[in-house]
């Protein structure tokens, strides 16, 4: 499952890698360490697309993690980039922002096993996974109250993934 990585890989994919993915990013880095996990995960993300390629966040994104007190481990230095074929053997965990990023991912997928580590975001907050609403608007379009809903989303997905990864590591005896 892990091949040669020392740590547990997990990367939020999106569209361009500068709203969703880079939020999740920031913010899954600071719930495992909070979870005591900082250490055997490593957390990061990209796009689906080339729109963004090389630019930095949003700067409603940095806004957003700022005003809700995400510790900033890096906002000026992430660049989008794109998940590709390959990026699959530098994961273990690939989470989607939405359906058609999801769609993308399974497409690109080479075997099972790529297919086999991406799940929807939000499939890990159980109130979007009973209510069927796992999908995650992109904020780009919007305005500041856009970006807090996706702080929200992905706010409320955190406990999952992390008890997730918790419970892959202790499966691997780590």
């Amino acid at each position: 499952m892990r091949g040669e990585h020392a740590a547990y890989r997990v990367t939020v994919v999106c569209w361009g890698n500068i709203c969703r993915s880079p939020m999740g990013e920031f913010m899954l880095r600071e719930a495992f360490d909070e979870a005591d996990l900082g250490d055997r995960v490593v957390v990061d993300s990209a796009g689906t697309s080339t729109d963004e390629l090389g630019r930095p966040m949003d700067r409603r994104t940095t806004a957003t993690l700022r005003r809700h007190g995400v510790t900033d481990t890096g906002f000026a230095a992430k660049r989008a980039r794109q998940f590709r074929a390959d990026s699959f053997d530098d994961s273990e965990l690939v989470l989607a922002a939405d359906h058609v990023h999801d769609e993308i991912l399974r497409r690109r997928a080479r075997d099972e096993d790529d297919v086999a580590k991406v799940r929807l975001l939000r499939s890990f907050d159980p109130v979007a996974a009973a209510a069927g609403t796992l999908g995650m608007e992109d904020p780009w379009y919007g305005d500041d109250d856009d970006f807090d809903v996706t702080y929200g989303e992905i706010a409320a997905a955190l406990p999952g993934i992390v008890a997730h990864v918790r419970s892959e590591l202790d499966a691997l005896g780590e």
